[in-house]
This record gives C-alpha cells, structure tokens and sequence, in this order.
C-alpha cells in the first residue's frame, strides 16, 4: 500500500537514476585527444624546426585534455563506460604513436619504446585478466609514470636539448613504467588470491 498524506505519513519516493550521455565534455575531449594523434604523427614526419614545434604543442595540449576529461567527469559525474574504455586508448595511442615516430627517426632506441608499450599492453591484458575477480585502481605510481613518460618525450620532440637530459628523464620514466608494472603484477596476483578464498570460505 502507499503511503499518502491522509495516512499522516511522508509519500514513498523512488530515487531518480540520472542517465550520462555519453556525448558529454570529458568524452568529446576524449575523442578529440584520439583525433589529433594522426596530425601529430604528420608533423613529426615532416622535416623542419617549425614543424616540430607544431607537434610539440599539439602533444603538450593532447596530454593536457587527458587531466581534463578525467577532472570533468569526476568533478561533474560524467563517468560513462564509453570515456572508461576510449580514455586509456587515447592515453596509449597519444604515448605510443610519440614513442614509434621517435624511434624510426632513429633519436629514441626502440628497445626503450618496446618497453614502454610492452608494459602497457601487458598491464592492459593483466587488468582485462582478472576483471572476473575485480577491478585494479590505478596507482599513485602509475600517475607518476604518466607525467614522466610525457615530460620525457616532451624533450625528445623539442629541439636542441642536450642529450644527457633527454637520457636522464627517459630514463627515469623508464625505470618507474618497469616497477609500476610489476606493481600492477603483483595486485592482480593478490587480488586473484582474495577473490579465490572469498569463493572457497
């Protein structure tokens, strides 16, 4: 029966499930950070200084949505199942296609880009793994590797910077991609353990 306010009683209200479109703010910078990577990959191919400045600044704001998009949507509730698979997509194409212009230039080893995406592919097949069992958050320390794999290739796209730096920076973007995903191996690992005793207890 429901209650109505003869009853001296408050009406029974179904709480209202607002529905996200996936067209929002966060999704359309998504999909335009996926938009400009083949731009950006032309004007790395394209020889001139100009045209490397143009790359960097199209890589710099590329890198800047993606803060955006996930600010917005967090700040804003515009979380969609579209923006959770397109974002890290276009957070991977973005890297990967700086990383392989780089290296067949021949001014970035590509045991370095092997690396780097091998890490990525793998951490992404891991997740995908034990999604059965739960979801792996991302990690301080994968946000961290964010900003160093960027502020790295940043370097390796701008002109003139000393090799030595470069090097440096690469490096230690490199050695926090490698830990991270061993960071991420052990989690899933752990938590494959957790959700096998939950089922046996």
């Amino acid at each position: 029966m429901t209650n109505t306010p003869e009853t001296g009683t408050e009406p029974v209200t179904t709480p209202v499930v607002r529905q996200v479109s996936p067209w929002n703010i966060a999704n359309v910078l998504t999909v335009l950070r996926l938009v400009v990577v083949p731009f950006f990959v032309a004007c790395m191919l394209v020889d001139g200084t100009g045209w490397r400045y143009a790359a960097l600044v199209v890589f710099l704001l590329a890198s800047l949505t993606d803060q955006l998009d996930g600010w917005l949507a967090r700040r804003y509730g515009l979380i969609t199942d579209f923006g959770k698979i397109a974002d890290p997509i276009a957070d991977k194409a973005l890297i990967g296609a700086a990383l392989v212009t780089l290296s067949a230039a021949g001014e970035l080893p590509w045991w370095v880009t092997c690396t780097i995406l091998g890490r990525e592919v793998g951490v992404t097949a891991l997740r995908v793994a034990v999604i059965r069992h739960g979801v792996i958050p991302a990690s301080y320390g994968g946000k961290v590797k964010t900003v160093l794999q960027i502020a790295a290739i940043a370097l390796y796209i701008l002109p003139g910077v000393p090799q030595s730096l470069r090097w440096g920076l690469i490096g230690l973007a490199l050695a926090v991609t490698v830990v991270t995903g061993l960071d991420y191996v052990i989690r899933a690992m752990r938590l494959r353990k957790v959700a096998e005793k939950a089922r046996g207890g």
